[in-house]
């Protein structure tokens, strides 16, 4: 049958990323994420993930996002049982990455359960995915592999990782394959990360690839840069402030939390906000911090120089990791102006939702999105500025202000994605690209420049495609 990829999810939406690499001796699977949106419409997505698990020799993960890594337990649980290859920061961090989602799972299920019997809430009864024996049982079934190690990973390919420079461990992968006697080299970026960002190194470019299967998240926009981010921040901050309010950062916890972490110790270092205390209300949050200091080696050399001296880019007078529950309903229920932190990062689940509900129908305090929203989440309903918004199935006045800051994204924007083809291009023999993980506006906009830079195959591909390699 030759070589062949199969698109599962992330074709045509940013989440639920899954691909399938089929030759004739093996099948390997890129990524296996979450869909995230309507409740009843992803939890259907996610319990059938749309293959045979039985049926893949491999597993290769990307990076630990939960729209990338958060169905590895239904995989596991449903009969795959190979092995799940990812580098060693990210098999760390999914050590307390899918132990949260378990957890949220299980108490999102609860408090909606809960409001079903009381009558408050006319749905379905809610069942969580999967449980903590599952995702034992997932992280017994992962191998690390550092960047720029080869490793067989099924018969005819050969894995390595590089660095993405999206979030911490974060990689390309790389994928050399040989069936009858064709050779290619298939290359899937993950999340591709920006130049220049705090804390991580930029990403690697690969050679001799054939086939580049891309991102396309912002495909159709270009970022602000971080110093025009780090004035925004400061000025949101500082009128809510002076409003006597909160402001609510909904944050995916991997990342984007110790990014703004970050811009918050130096705004506050250089005395650019007030000296009001920050919140990171989010066990996950905590424990991933844990894991980047752990991890030296994925750091770019400014940090690194800071942990040299003793410093720490996560940490400054007034931060306050939050992790007992109590302390969390004390903050939600405290008037006290502040700055919270808190996932998850497009609202569909966590403790973010109950500061939500504590702020969102007063004027005073500020709601600030740092990240993608996808279609169909609260995160989305939040940034389009609706009157009302649903949580937890009730009903809510939005009148709290509401700013986003896209500046702040981990991913590559439309010219950093353009650069990067073109450097593949560069460096090898690159004859076709497969645009995943963007919304199809973003992507058609991106495949037209690419089209017009002399890329002659560019596909955008639907879920349930498959394309010859």
């Amino acid at each position: 049958m030759g070589i062949e990829i199969e698109f599962v999810g992330a074709a045509g939406t940013v989440t639920g990323s899954r691909h399938l690499v089929h030759t004739s001796r093996a099948t390997v699977l890129l990524d296996c994420g979450l869909f995230q949106g309507q409740r009843k419409h992803s939890f259907a997505k996610n319990r059938e993930l749309g293959f045979v698990p039985s049926k893949v020799h491999a597993m290769v993960l990307s990076h630990a996002h939960i729209d990338h890594s958060g169905a590895l337990p239904v995989l596991c649980r449903d009969g795959f049982a190979g092995s799940i290859y990812a580098t060693p920061a990210t098999r760390d961090l999914c050590a307390v990455m899918l132990v949260d989602a378990a957890s949220i799972q299980a108490a999102d299920a609860r408090h909606i359960n809960h409001a079903i019997e009381r009558k408050q809430l006319d749905s379905e009864l809610v069942e969580p995915l999967y449980n903590q024996e599952d995702v034992k049982r997932t992280l017994e079934q992962m191998i690390s592999v550092p960047y720029r190690r080869r490793q067989v990973i099924a018969p005819g390919v050969t894995l390595s990782f590089l660095d993405a420079g999206h979030v911490l461990g974060s990689a390309i992968v790389v994928l050399d394959i040989e069936d009858d006697g064709v050779q290619k080299r298939v290359v899937f970026t993950g999340d591709l990360g920006r130049h220049h960002l705090p804390i991580l190194r930029d990403p690697e470019v690969p050679s001799d690839a054939n086939v580049l299967l891309m991102e396309s998240t912002y495909g159709d926009r270009r970022h602000p840069s971080i110093g025009e981010m780090d004035a925004e921040l400061a000025a949101v901050v500082s009128r809510t402030h002076a409003r006597g309010g909160k402001v609510i950062i909904p944050s995916f916890a991997l990342e984007r939390a110790q990014e703004i972490i970050f811009s918050l110790k130096k705004l506050r270092g250089e005395r650019r906000i007030p000296a009001l205390p920050v919140y990171v209300d989010s066990p996950l949050t905590v424990g991933i911090t844990d894991v980047f200091r752990l991890h030296p080696e994925c750091y770019d050399e400014e940090s690194r120089k800071m942990l040299q001296e003793g410093q720490s880019p996560f940490d400054f007078d007034g931060l306050r990791y939050v992790a007992d529950t109590a302390e969390s309903k004390r903050l939600s229920a405290s008037d006290e102006p502040c700055v919270i932190i808190a996932g998850s990062g497009m609202c569909e689940g966590g403790r973010v939702l109950h500061h939500l509900l504590g702020t969102m129908e007063d004027a005073k305090n500020a709601i600030l999105i740092v990240g993608f929203q996808a279609q169909h989440t609260l995160g989305r309903r939040i940034v389009e500025k609706r009157s009302r918004v649903n949580v937890f199935g009730m009903e809510h006045d939005l009148n709290a202000e509401v700013v986003v800051l896209n500046g702040f994204s981990a991913h590559a924007d439309q010219q950093g994605l353009l650069d990067f083809a073109e450097a593949v291009r560069a460096h090898g023999a690159l004859t076709d690209i497969a645009l995943v993980h963007g919304e199809t506006g973003a992507q058609k906009v991106l495949q037209r420049l690419l089209k017009e830079r002399g890329f002659a195959r560019v596909r955008v591909p639907a879920q349930g495609d498959r394309m010859a390699v």
